[in-house]
């Protein structure tokens, strides 16, 4: 198993997708982490030096599940489903060999996001099937498919705790509010952490369940039977 994980920034797979990452390594899937844009106006100061920081520090995050990733270097804030971006993607996808592709939603809150979502839908076309992470908080999201995270919550909090540049603890409680939610979404078991997707069904890519980690495990729902007294 092959899976492309691509975010729009050097930290957006350790915040949307990362968990599952970890998931697909311990079944020994084979990981390439891409990041589109140099990351240069995440922060304060000179942005070519920013880009460097964060470069690292993606590196570094990658690292915790063996992972390098590949860095196209668009400029960030300016990302644009142009032929130069689909020209990349199409060469990305044909140099891993990618099974799957995971990136963001169409809907994303942030213009390069949705850029880039747009850009894989058309460089996929008929050789992969694409997924589609969780917006920021959810927003406008109606997901199809969980993964169940539980068992790598630390590894996903160091992974966001790498980019030190950008201030990772409102993003740490961020994405541990969310993932809880959608496990409680999907009535999992109390204590699980979930990451949601969404697939949109285009052909020849119809089911994409068997390329997936385990789902939550789900409690039973059964049916009330106290029975209710006439007190008077």
């Amino acid at each position: 198993m092959k899976v492309l994980a691509l975010g729009a920034h050097p930290d957006d797979i350790e915040i949307f997708m990362f968990g599952t990452l970890a998931a697909y390594a311990a079944q020994g899937a084979d990981l390439t982490f891409a990041i589109a844009t140099d990351g240069a106006k995440g922060g304060k100061g000179d942005p070519s030096v920013l880009a460097r920081v964060r470069r690292e520090e993606a590196t570094a995050a990658a690292a915790l599940l063996g992972a390098t990733p590949r860095f196209l270097d668009f400029p960030d804030g300016e990302l644009v489903a142009d032929a130069a971006l689909i020209g990349s993607l199409k060469t990305l996808i044909r140099e891993t060999g990618a099974n799957l592709v995971i990136t963001h939603a169409a809907n994303d809150y942030h213009a390069d996001h949705r850029a880039l979502s747009d850009g894989m839908r058309i460089a996929a076309s008929f050789s992969v099937p694409v997924l589609h992470a969780d917006t920021m908080g959810g927003t406008g999201f109606s997901p199809t498919h969980y993964v169940d995270i539980s068992a790598y919550r630390d590894v996903k909090t160091q992974a966001i705790r790498a980019h030190r540049s950008q201030m990772p603890e409102q993003y740490v409680d961020r994405a541990r509010v969310q993932n809880e939610f959608r496990a409680g979404q999907c009535n999992s078991v109390p204590g699980s952490l979930a990451e949601a997707f969404r697939f949109e069904p285009t052909f020849p890519f119809a089911d994409i369940r068997a390329l997936l980690p385990p789902a939550p495990p789900v409690r039973p729902v059964t049916p009330q039977t106290n029975v209710v007294r006439d007190a008077s």
